[in-house]
Order: structure tokens, then sequence, then C-alpha cells
């Protein structure tokens, strides 16, 4: 279904004489995504690793797409240099972060910090952090309790958001995806109204693009972003009304790839046509990643004077800090 929904809008595109970003969004498809790039991986994506997922930095502070990207691939290579050189292993995981095995989760963020800083730029200002820890593969639904094996412990709801708002008060962490199991609802209440109002708290596995469970998270008010993903629902009609619900409740909206992807790069045109204002599509390395950022740089090329970095105007829950 999402073949044939992504098929039309192609050819449809191709009937106009016009880039898809501008058949499906017209002249107001101009802003560039602010990238979520991940440079360091672990969980199911890179066994041994972390205990978290995806540990990724976004380079708020620049002054367009393309210098963007260019500090996130020197923060990437100076992270690989500070691995290689302690001795642990430069392997990538399933999105092109490094998978180390660093015995903590905490030295993830810490040995980013590293390079963040080794890179020429200054945490919290040029760069966050992001976090996708994907605790549901770290949920015991017999027990009601995160595993954290890396860490030797087990841990409850609320020790987990504990957790998360110690890491935000210490480290400059901007946006946590899927910080609480996807059906942990209370938890996600919790998370939220502790730190939803300085920290994005972005819903992948909780709504799954579906409107219905994003209309739940509205009202007990789980969360302020979405996670959309095209082929989680399977269309692109379904996809743009998750994005509208979305926005109509203030939330901030990432567009994303998948952990198993291709070379094609709907999503960055997506990205723009909707001004999403940020993206998630892995570390700057291979090409199924790199076809996206690729795409994002010509599409930022193409519209020239008129191109808009939004930096921290991507993320609506600031309005209210």
């Amino acid at each position: 279904m999402l073949g044939v929904s992504l098929a039309a809008a192609h050819a449809a595109a191709a009937a106009r004489g016009v880039p898809l970003y501008a058949s499906l969004g017209g002249n107001d498809a101009r802003t560039l995504p602010v990238p979520m790039l991940n440079i360091l991986n672990g969980g199911q994506h890179a066994a041994g690793s972390t205990d978290f997922q995806e540990f990724m930095v976004m380079p708020t502070g620049a002054g367009s797409f393309a210098e963007g990207l260019r500090w996130g691939v020197e923060i990437y290579h100076r992270l690989r240099a500070i691995l290689h050189d302690r001795g642990f292993s430069v392997a990538v995981g399933d999105e092109g972060g490094f998978a180390p095995a660093l015995g903590g989760n905490e030295r993830a963020v810490e040995v980013i910090l590293e390079a963040i800083e080794a890179a020429g730029r200054r945490p919290g200002e040029d760069i966050r952090i992001a976090l996708d820890p994907a605790t549901s593969e770290l949920y015991d639904g017999a027990t009601g309790r995160y595993r954290l094996p890396i860490e030797g412990r087990e841990v409850e709801s609320g020790e987990l958001v504990d957790l998360w708002a110690d890491w935000c008060r210490r480290y400059p962490i901007f946006s946590i995806e899927d910080g609480l199991a996807e059906d942990d609802w209370a938890g996600w209440r919790e998370l939220s109204e502790r730190l939803g109002r300085a920290v994005q708290i972005v819903g992948d596995d909780l709504l799954v693009t579906n409107i219905d469970r994003i209309d739940r998270a509205i009202e007990e008010r789980a969360c302020n972003a979405l996670l959309c993903k095209v082929n989680q629902i399977g269309s692109l009609s379904e996809s743009a009304a998750a994005v509208e619900r979305s926005r109509a409740a203030g939330w901030g909206v990432v567009m994303s790839h998948r952990s198993g992807e291709t070379e094609d790069t709907t999503i960055a045109d997506l990205a723009v046509a909707w001004n999403t204002g940020q993206i998630k599509t892995g570390a700057p390395a291979r090409s199924d990643r790199v076809a996206k950022y690729n795409q994002l740089l010509r599409i930022e090329e193409q519209l020239g004077g008129s191109a808009v970095y939004p930096g921290l105007d991507a993320f609506p829950h600031r309005r209210s800090t």
C-alpha cells in the first residue's frame, strides 16, 4: 500500500515538473530540518554496547542545514578517533553509529561530549544531545520492570523517569524518544509532567504514527512530539494526517527513517514538504543514511535564499518554558 501511495506522489510531481517537496508542500515548503545524527548505537541495534539504543547529536546552533551537517560529520569522526585511541571497537551498528562496549550507559553521553568539544563545538549551545533508549525492548511485562543488563540492575517506571531527569539536569539533553515502554502510559505522563516543559518527549513506539494513539496521548498529555514513520502507518495521506493532528496539539514533529533502510530519499522531501523542522536518519555513514543527507543538501541548494534552517525554533515545547 505504501509503495502505491509513494508512487502516486512521485508521479504527480513528475507530471508537474517540480521536485517532490514542492509538489506536496507548495511555496511553503522551505524549512530544512535539524538533523538528529545517530553517532553511537546500542540496544537491539548493537548488542554488547549500551542498554540504550541511540545517542544522537543535533546541530541546533548552526546557521544552515549544510553547516549543521558538517558539524555533525566532524563530531562523528572525532568520536571515532577518541574510541580508536582508547582501544574500543569502531565497528558501526545498524544505523551507522559506533558500537563500543563502554561498560556503562552514561559513558556514552560523556564520550560524545568529549567528541563535541574536540570538534570545536559547544555542548548545549552549538550542539544538543537527543536520545532514543527504545525502552520497550528493555521492559519485562511479567514484572513490570525495565532490565538494564549492562548496568546489572532492574528499575521501576518511576526510577527510570528519575534517571532521565538526572541526565537532563547534568547533560545538554534536549530530546528523549521512547523514554518509557509503549504501553506504560502512567510512566509517559510522569515523564512529560516532569520534563516536558524543557525537553522534547517524542513518541515512536507509543504512537506508531497512528491518529488514535496520538489522540490518546494528547488527551493524557503523555508526550509533546511525534516521530513520523510513513511505512509504520502505511500511506502518505495517513502520515500527513498524523502530522497535522500533532501540530494542532502544539507538538513537534520528527520525520524518521527505519532501522532497516534503502537509498530511497522520499523522507528527505517529506521533511521539507511538511516543514517538520527535524529529521532522524542515522549517522553520516552508510549509503542508505547518507542518501537522505545528500538529498537535503540538494534541496537547500535549490531553495537558495528562501531556505530556512530553524535551529531551536524546531521545538514547540520551548514556547512554554
